[in-house]
């Protein structure tokens, strides 16, 4: 039943040619991708060749080949939504039959509002910038999009590769149904209701898992060691992602300051003269270099290192909740042993 815990893998990165398009709010991203699935040894593979992103939603083409028989073709492509991957991870996590796996974490739900919020402030507050600097704070706004828009592409695709490379996932019906059935799924987003059972339930299992780590002992010295481990683990892979998170927006708001500082000198130069407009043209390129090495430095921080630590952490985080299962059930275990004991001592209820 207990599967040991496998190594976590790293974030895949998202290739391929990107044709980004300004967001307003209305206008619409898409991302296309190269047919990069390879069946080889695997006999089913997985990508996400094609991404469209509108003011209220993501769709993802997910595109599958495969040489499993229960599929009725080899290679096939559906549309998706992100509400269809929670979906499918839901499944996978109310399914008993798994608890003794790691099972993989959810994608993060697709979050543009910060972006789309930056971009309506800037439309609105052009008339007090002047064109050069509204052109490159335009730029950056769109790059810091384009870059929001492939994490989100990858962080889905990741999910769907783990299911599809792992022996037992893969031969889920869900997963089946998911990747072949070429209408909507007619998954709905969570009601009011319904996200404030999911905010106590969540709450009521992070009490239990601190009760049970201060109270229940595992059986097997492994299993105790590996619980120790992972919670010192998750603990500094969070501090680090949250650390790192902060060092790349720091980055990101010197970037936006050189900004406003290249555009001001430029306007001294103009306003002073020949005298100064040599100096101040230079210094002006100076801060516009130094712009462009910020911006790229915060970009590939971001990336690269805070979504690789969000990874992880969502990763032990999943075998946190596996270590959790375990505990929970050697606690159930214990408890029905010392009922039946009381039950035999009494010779009452033993069947029950």
């Amino acid at each position: 039943m207990m599967e040991g815990l496998e190594s976590l893998p790293g974030l895949p990165e998202t290739n391929g040619n990107t044709t980004p398009r300004v967001m307003d709010g209305t206008e619409k991203v898409k991302e296309v991708r190269g047919e990069t699935v390879e069946l080889l040894d695997n006999p089913l593979a997985v990508d996400i060749s094609d991404a469209l992103s509108e003011r209220e939603k993501v769709k993802f083409s997910v595109h599958t080949k495969t040489t499993l028989p229960e599929y009725s073709k080899n290679e096939f492509c559906v549309v998706r939504q992100h509400e269809e991957f929670i979906w499918l991870h839901d499944r996978y996590e109310e399914n008993e039959d798994y608890a003794g796996y790691i099972i993989p974490p959810p994608p993060p739900r697709p979050d543009f509002d910060a972006s789309r919020e930056k971009l309506q402030r800037l439309g609105d507050g052009e008339g007090s910038l002047t064109s050069d600097e509204f052109k490159k704070m335009k730029q950056e706004l769109e790059a810091e999009y384009l870059a929001i828009f492939k994490k989100t592409v990858a962080m889905h695709e990741v999910f769907l590769t783990r299911l599809a490379q792992h022996p037992v996932f893969r031969r889920d019906n869900n997963l089946k149904v998911f990747l072949e059935y070429d209408s909507d799924l007619s998954v709905r987003s969570k009601n009011k209701k319904e996200r404030m059972e999911g905010l106590f339930k969540t709450f009521n299992k992070s009490t239990d898992e601190l009760l049970l780590s201060a109270t229940q002992k595992d059986v097997d010295d492994t299993f105790e060691k590996e619980k120790n481990f992972l919670l010192e683990y998750h603990t500094a892979i969070k501090d680090a992602a949250n650390k790192a998170d902060r060092m790349a927006k720091a980055h990101k708001n010197v970037a936006d300051s050189c900004i406003k500082v290249s555009a001001c000198l430029v306007n001294l130069g103009t306003i002073e003269g020949p005298a100064l407009d040599s100096f101040c043209s230079v210094l002006a390129d100076h801060f516009e270099k130094s712009r462009k090495i910020e911006g790229h430095l915060s970009s590939d921080e971001d990336l690269k290192l805070v979504d690789t630590l969000r990874y992880y952490q969502r990763d032990s985080s999943a075998a946190k909740d596996l270590l959790y299962r375990r505990l929970r059930c050697l606690a159930d275990y214990e408890h029905a042993n010392k009922n039946l004991d009381r039950a035999r001592a009494k010779n009452k209820h033993v069947h029950a």
